[in-house]
């Protein structure tokens, strides 16, 4: 895997977002890298990440990570369609369109979570991104996001 996550790559005044900005001090801080054709990060939740179900991961930490996981893997997925790197200007910001979770079994709070991004489609303005969160080797939940591109101006050039 490459050293640098996609969200590393992403401009000082959008590196905030809760779940994966770099620059937000109380955050996730999310990493997510090209493993192959796919997209991968990974994550351990800590005991106060727990849901309604004792031992288990909360659901909103998994719509969480799925959607802060796909964003980063549409831009990445935008850049390397147009044949750039990921931080090069203007920089690609993608926002959540829609995001379906299915949440498939509980998920295990014991050990360290993975997430995987398959890329569907890359269109100049939207990305498709196919997800799945993993625990134990075992499918906990999948997603289908939407991405939308944010126009330069709002991605941090002004």
């Amino acid at each position: 895997m490459p050293s640098t996550a996609f969200q590393d790559c992403y401009p000082d005044d959008f590196a905030h977002c809760y779940g994966c900005g770099k620059n937000n001090e109380h955050g996730h801080h999310l990493k997510s890298y090209w493993d192959g054709d796919t997209t991968v990060a990974r994550f351990t939740p800590q005991p106060y990440h727990t849901g309604g179900v004792p031992g288990n991961v909360y659901g909103g930490l998994i719509a969480s990570l799925l959607d802060c996981h796909g964003a980063g893997s549409a831009a990445a997925a935008a850049c390397k369609a147009e044949g750039r790197e990921m931080g090069s200007a203007p920089p690609m910001r993608f926002v959540t369109a829609s995001l379906k979770v299915d949440y498939l079994r509980p998920t295990p709070i014991d050990g360290e979570l993975e997430v995987r991004g398959e890329i569907v489609e890359v269109k100049p303005r939207k990305v498709t991104v196919s997800l799945s969160l993993s625990a134990h080797g075992e499918v906990c939940a999948r997603g289908h996001m939407i991405a939308v591109r944010l126009p330069d101006s709002a991605a941090g050039q002004q």
